[in-house]
């Protein structure tokens, strides 16, 4: 099988912004770039489109599944690299593979369709299966265990700060009190406890979707993660390097933004300090506006409908 076949096989997953993303990324066919995020490969598949025979593409996923299929898929490829870890230590892979300043690195947050979709991996609550919901099942707690481990005043805030959940008080007793009967081992099951206990159900939403994403969140520590590696990303790459990051939900895209805007500032001074323009060192600079997906990709993948895909450059090293 091809690997354009592969990648069209590997669980029907839509790449979303591919062309948008890939041709920000790639500016020098000869550079090093980095796919922090592998998924499915569709991404990556088509940068090496764009490299030459002395291109190099690295890639990065927490996820055991996406590192073998990665390893099956690109077996021939000699420019690519597969590393198993999370991208907020994408400082030290860099370093322990003497690679060099990347060219490009691309980060896109979604969680690939394939994980979605496969109730063993209890990230789905249309689909009943374990309630693990770890990116990395080598590590970690899963979340049936952290709800086991954690009062109702910590699911609150939770379900309140990463899903945004204005019930999340409300749901966070409803999960607490279950607990008391048992332990919540499936996904269905929470579901149910979560739509049962939520009073109000948004049109065209699952009312179970707000508590499934913070869970999630809360237990790959996603948030943490994409703070570490956009400082990181930004610091090791090469002058001319693009960051390009690829969100899919408010609190993502907030962390994302602020960051760059912060970096594009330089050291420039608080509003009101006098300071001359040539004073202000700027090491990086922000691409053009936000993007979002077409009407077109929309239609054929809902699930891009929520992406934002942003891009930062690194100008100097001064």
């Amino acid at each position: 099988m091809s690997i354009d076949k592969e990648v069209q096989a590997a669980g029907n997953h839509e790449t979303v912004l591919l062309n948008e993303a890939v041709n920000s990324l790639v500016w020098n066919s000869s550079g090093c770039y980095v796919d922090a995020t592998f998924g499915r490969g569709g991404h990556s598949h088509n940068i090496l489109k764009k490299l030459d025979v002395s291109g190099v593409l690295v890639g990065i996923d927490k996820d055991i599944e996406a590192v073998s299929q990665a390893k099956t898929m690109f077996a021939a490829e000699g420019r690519f690299k597969m590393i198993h870890g999370s991208f907020a230590d994408i400082d030290n892979y860099l370093s322990s593979e003497e690679l060099g300043a990347p060219a490009g690195i691309l980060a896109d947050l979604g969680v690939s369709s394939p994980q979605l979709d496969n109730a063993e991996r209890g990230f789905s609550f249309m689909n009943d299966g374990p309630l693990d919901m770890r990116m990395d099942t080598t590590v970690g707690l899963s979340a049936s265990q952290w709800l086991a481990e954690s009062d109702e005043s910590e699911i609150a805030r939770v379900l309140r700060e990463y899903g945004e959940e204005k019930f999340s008080r409300r749901i966070a007793r409803a999960i607490a009190d279950a607990m008391k009967v048992g332990p919540i081992e499936t996904t269905l099951e929470l579901a149910k406890i979560v739509s049962e206990a939520n009073p109000s159900w948004e049109k065209n939403k699952h009312p179970a979707t707000r508590s499934f994403q913070a869970i999630r969140i809360k237990i790959n520590n996603e948030l943490g993660d994409l703070e570490l590696f956009l400082e990181r990303a930004a610091n090791g790459l090469a002058v001319g390097g693009r960051l390009v990051v690829i969100s899919f939900h408010s609190l993502e895209d907030r962390i994302v933004k602020r960051f760059m805007r912060e970096k594009s500032k330089g050291n420039a001074p608080p509003p009101g300090v006098p300071v001359f323009e040539k004073d202000i060192v700027r090491n990086y600079k922000i691409l053009g506006k936000a993007i979002k997906p077409s009407k077109e990709e929309i239609e054929i993948n809902v699930r891009a409908r929520s992406a934002v895909m942003r891009v930062l450059e690194k100008v100097s090293d001064d």
